[in-house]
């Protein structure tokens, strides 16, 4: 009996199973896309060896991965992955092993940069994290459970989501993936399909499949310059998680807004300068004193530690009204 359904369309046979030409081409350029990034970025993968102390004194271990960003020796990962440690060992894809110093953390945003000495070590490109789109190919490489220098690929779940770190605090603007992290993987980076670095990745959920998170690079660039040139991040804070939104296009015309995006208030902490401010869960953030914010990094550009204790105007949409809101930033603590 003559198979007909399994026939092309220039009529030739398909066995059952195969895949056709189109679909191989397909694959195959991804397997290329995936290896070349994987090869482009794996000499810059670090494995991280801690030894911290507990709360009861006892000495012990642990490890993450981490990113070398600049040829002497700099490398970014996370700072739960380095809090508290007494000696920090890195080893180098190539095999070598050397000591590391900190060279300053924010457990804000869960990120830390550390060094070890040396000179034309292979330093990854890091990319824009604006730029990525849900269903985007990722690569997460790291070394989970001790095993070095694996590769998990995915997509963009999403992005601009508000997640908790392990220290409780609230990180702004994450990146979900569910290309597949372990222990270990921690403080490895997110890469793009043309071997760019797009993010630092940082958390699971306990007990969950394909929920996977990383810090976007762009929220990276900001903290490194801060860490490279004070150690760490002053920062004023106003209490509000917030979510990178478009602005509906009625709301748009009507204001005569040039801006097409802005800040969803998702949550607001009790007690903080939001509460008190009277912003509301709801709102739209559009600017802050007269500086337009079109996404949640614009906004931690603009709480510097100078604003802390001093009056700022806030523009929101609400509903159909647009308003103005007092705000006094705290500091960051």
């Amino acid at each position: 009996m003559a198979l007909d359904y399994l026939k092309d369309e220039s009529g030739e046979g398909q066995a059952p199973g195969t895949v056709n030409g189109g679909d191989l081409e397909l694959l195959d350029a991804y397997s290329r896309a995936v290896v070349g990034a994987v090869k482009t970025v794996s000499p810059s993968v670090v494995h991280i060896h801690v030894r911290s102390n507990s709360e009861d004194g006892r000495s012990h271990g642990g490890s993450g991965s981490g990113v070398i960003f600049t040829p002497d020796g700099f490398i970014l990962t996370n700072s739960h992955v380095v809090h508290g440690a007494w000696q920090l060992r890195v080893a180098l894809a190539d095999g070598r092993e050397m000591g590391a110093q900190l060279i300053g953390e924010d457990p804000h945003t869960d990120l830390a940069v550390i060094r070890v000495t040396g000179s034309d070590l292979p330093a990854a490109t890091l990319g824009d994290s604006a730029a990525l789109l849900p269903g985007q190919v990722v690569i997460a490489i790291g070394n989970p459970l001790g095993f070095q220098a694996t590769v998990t690929a995915g997509v963009v779940s999403a992005v601009g989501r508000t997640f908790r770190s392990q220290s409780g605090r609230l990180i702004d603007n994450v990146i979900q993936t569910d290309a597949a992290l372990n222990p270990g993987n921690s403080g490895g980076p997110l890469v793009d399909s043309r071997g760019q670095v797009v993010g630092i990745n940082t958390a699971v959920i306990a007990m969950a499949q394909g929920l996977c998170f990383a810090v976007p690079i762009n929220t990276a660039k900001f903290v490194v310059t801060q860490l490279l040139a004070h150690g760490k991040v002053s920062r004023s804070y106003i209490g509000v998680m917030g979510q990178t939104v478009p602005i509906p296009r009625r709301f748009v015309r009507f204001w005569k807004l040039e801006q097409m995006s802005g800040i969803l208030v998702a949550g607001i902490e009790e007690k903080s300068p939001a509460a008190k401010s009277g912003l509301e869960e709801g709102d739209i953030v559009l600017s802050l004193d007269g500086k337009e914010v079109t996404d949640v990094d614009g906004l931690h550009r603009l709480l510097t530690a100078e604003r802390i204790g001093k009056a700022a105007v806030m523009v929101v949409l609400r509903g159909y009204e647009r308003l103005e809101v007092e705000i006094v930033p705290g500091e960051a603590k």
